[in-house]
């Protein structure tokens, strides 16, 4: 959220806004709460829009809750991913009808999911997702698939939170409908939580030298410089799961693998990728 807020004003001048959350995300939630016992009043989403934008005029608006789908205890009920996706996903279709919503969002291995997820569990909450879950059966596209049948008309896409780092300068265009090789504050921001420093300032300067490179070939430089000053421990996912053997976490990984390829194939679900 930080990073897209630096991008506010070249946003703007480009027809998109990215107001503050406190502008909008307890607003969102009283009216979606609302919106299950009655249906939303025709004038709502006008009030929503003056109420969100205030003096701003804009044609697209970025709009980022990272609990929208619900809360660390709301995230996982047995082997469903967030069980209450397709119904925000609906409440919000209600509260913008004459809206073309899309939604962007990203997706996690299980091996750093759960134990993100239950890093603030009591022990009774901790002990019941591990003895209902099974890891190597968690399946994102099953939760995309529910809200692709829920919201059929609204576009899907979707990142590997792995790869964020290397493709963060293209979440940010894409948020912001910006060109291919627009410029944005921030984009190697990631980096360099798991570059060093001399890393990040050597690269800097390669890039700086070479204006002419794209995009997409800036991806390449970014792995190469990863590969002699990435940060192992910044690498290495924190697993604090006693119960998971190394031959588990492999399987858990394959099945993600194989996840994220039936992801690519869900119409209308677009998948970024380095």
């Amino acid at each position: 959220m930080k990073t897209l807020l630096r991008n506010k004003e070249g946003f703007l001048a480009r027809g998109t806004s990215v107001p503050g959350p406190a502008k909008y995300r307890p607003l969102l939630k009283e009216c979606m709460a609302a919106s299950k016992d009655h249906a939303p009043s025709e004038d709502a989403q006008d009030l929503l829009w003056d109420a969100i934008l205030e003096e701003e005029h804009a044609d697209r608006v970025v709009l980022s809750n990272p609990h929208f789908f619900g809360s660390q205890r709301d995230a996982l009920d047995g082997q469903r991913l967030y069980p209450e996706a397709e119904d925000r996903m609906r409440a919000l279709k209600a509260l913008f009808p004459d809206d073309d919503l899309e939604l962007y969002m990203a997706i996690r291995s299980p091996t750093g999911f759960l134990p993100k997820l239950l890093e603030k569990a009591g022990p009774g909450r901790r002990q019941d997702v591990l003895s209902t879950t099974n890891p190597t059966e968690l399946r994102w596209s099953a939760m995309i698939a529910r809200i692709r049948a829920a919201v059929p008309d609204v576009p899907i896409t979707l990142w590997c939170y792995e790869d964020l780092p290397m493709i963060w300068a293209q979440i940010l265009r894409e948020l912001g409908n910006l060109e291919a090789d627009s410029k944005v504050k921030g984009g190697m921001d990631l980096l360099g939580t798991i570059m060093t420093r001399e890393g990040m300032r050597r690269m800097r300067a390669y890039l700086h030298d070479r204006p002419e490179i794209t995009e997409m070939y800036k991806r390449r430089i970014f792995a190469a410089f990863l590969d002699k000053y990435a940060i192992e421990e910044a690498l290495e996912e924190e697993l604090d799961i006693e119960e998971w053997t190394p031959e588990l976490i492999a399987r858990i990984e394959e099945a993600y693998d194989a996840d994220v390829d039936q992801l690519s194939r869900i119409p209308d679900v677009r998948l970024l990728t380095p």
